[in-house]
């Protein structure tokens, strides 16, 4: 009887929990109605009207520049150049040797005839001494021989003819006196031949002798002494022709310059030609300048025009227009001839620099950059301030130009602006079209 008891004890309870939970839920149901009744209902009621509010948009202060037309304008174009010398040679020695001295270093600066370098010349010395000996020997002899023979050597002469004279009479003695000895079977005849031979060789002696007698006593010929002076020509020609190659054992230099290269020492043996050092001319030094052709046109010859020099600058006047094109660069070679000022303080190499200014005819006006906005397909805009014929003040409106050229801060333009028209001159960014302004710089 407990247990039952229990029993419908639970099912009392459990019915008791399951009341509950219905109540809970249509308790939720009801406020979840309501509340979206209360959202729902304002919005299908008509609002009340409001007041419209207008703000009053303030005018934005800019500065403007009257803008000027203009027919042209005034291109700055700078081209370089490099310093050359005229003449640039590398110098070598006219024969071959041994280098015995080098008497430049590079960077020297050296006049027309210095002596550069010296090769060795031991054996023409040698020579040179053999052919003035020649020279002094032949040059007495010729004297000699144009003075003519003196009293002395004729007479000297004359006594060899007698003295051979006498010995011929006593060969021809002895002959006679061995011809009969012969003929009495006295003598052999090799003996008598001994006798004969010694009579022949006196009388070519004889011969000899008168000839040179009567030499003497006619005088010298014309023949030995033409004969005479070819021999002492001969010894001079040889002496210069040493004397030739003694200069030509010294390098000089040709012009005033500066030594750009040393291709060898002393020691060395060298060929003929073989370079032996660099000079570049140093007077007068000469521009040289690539410009386009329509500008090299307008330069004229002899004319002035100041070339820059690192930080110097000099009077280059135009010497000559290159007619060649570089088929690189597409312009053509200028040579301006510097002033005697930058003698001293320039040299080859250096680089020069050619400002020109050129005058383009075309319409158009000149803007800062600070004015201009980018726009579309290239064009640029401008902000011209123009009068508000709603509020009676000023507003900006946008007009295209096209930049035809420019500089660091300002370009010149080309568009539709009118002469004398107010242009914002800065803070572009900050406006739009139809943006109200006011003058600031009024």
């Amino acid at each position: 009887m407990v247990k039952d008891q229990e029993i419908a004890f639970d099912e009392e309870k459990n019915s008791s929990r399951t009341g509950r939970k219905k109540r809970l839920l249509w308790l939720g149901g009801i406020i979840l109605l309501i509340g979206g009744s209360a959202m729902i209902i304002p919005r299908l009621l008509p609002s009340p009207p409001r007041e419209e509010t207008v703000e009053e948009i303030n005018a934005l202060p800019v500065e403007t520049i009257t803008v000027t037309p203009e027919s042209s304008y005034e291109v700055s174009r700078r081209y370089t150049g490099e310093i050359r010398s005229q003449r640039r040679s590398d110098l070598g020695l006219e024969r071959g040797g041994k280098v015995t001295e080098i008497l430049v270093e590079e960077g020297d600066r050296v006049s027309a005839g210095d002596p550069i370098a010296r090769l060795d010349t031991q054996n023409l010395e040698a020579q040179k001494r053999q052919l003035e000996a020649q020279r002094r020997g032949a040059l007495a002899q010729l004297e000699q021989l144009e003075t003519g023979p003196r009293q002395e050597e004729i007479a000297a002469a004359r006594a060899r003819v007698r003295n051979v004279e006498e010995e011929l009479k006593l060969a021809q003695n002895q002959r006679s006196r061995r011809e009969f000895l012969y003929s009495e079977g006295a003598i052999s005849a090799e003996q008598l031949d001994e006798v004969a031979s010694q009579e022949q060789a006196l009388e070519a002696r004889l011969e000899e002798a008168e000839s040179q007698l009567q030499e003497l006593s006619s005088g010298t010929r014309q023949e030995e002494i033409a004969a005479q002076q070819a021999t002492v020509h001969e010894i001079e020609a040889n002496l210069e022709d040493i004397e030739v190659n003694l200069n030509q054992s010294v390098l000089t230099a040709p012009f005033a310059g500066i030594v750009s290269g040393r291709a060898l020492d002393e020691g060395t043996v060298v060929q003929t030609g073989e370079p032996v050092i660099q000079l570049m001319e140093n007077t007068a030094p000469e521009a040289r300048i690539g410009v386009p052709s329509q500008v090299a046109q307008q330069l004229e010859v002899g004319s002035d025009y100041p070339l820059r020099i690192g930080s110097e600058t000099y009077q280059g006047t135009v010497k000559s227009t290159l007619p060649e094109v570089s088929g690189e660069t597409r312009t053509q070679e200028v040579i301006f001839q510097l002033d005697s000022d930058a003698l001293l303080t320039t040299s080859p190499g250096e680089t020069v620099r050619l400002d020109l200014t050129q005058t383009i005819e075309s319409a158009g006006y000149w803007l800062p950059m600070s004015a201009l906005t980018q726009g579309i397909r290239g064009l640029w805009t401008a902000y011209v301030v123009v009068p508000d014929e709603d509020t009676e003040g000023w507003k900006v409106q946008q007009e295209a130009v096209e930049i035809i050229h420019q500089e660091e801060d300002r370009a010149f333009v080309r568009g539709t602006l009118d002469p004398e028209a107010q242009i914002v001159s800065e803070g572009t960014h900050r406006l739009a079209p139809g943006q109200p302004v006011e003058l600031a710089n009024n």
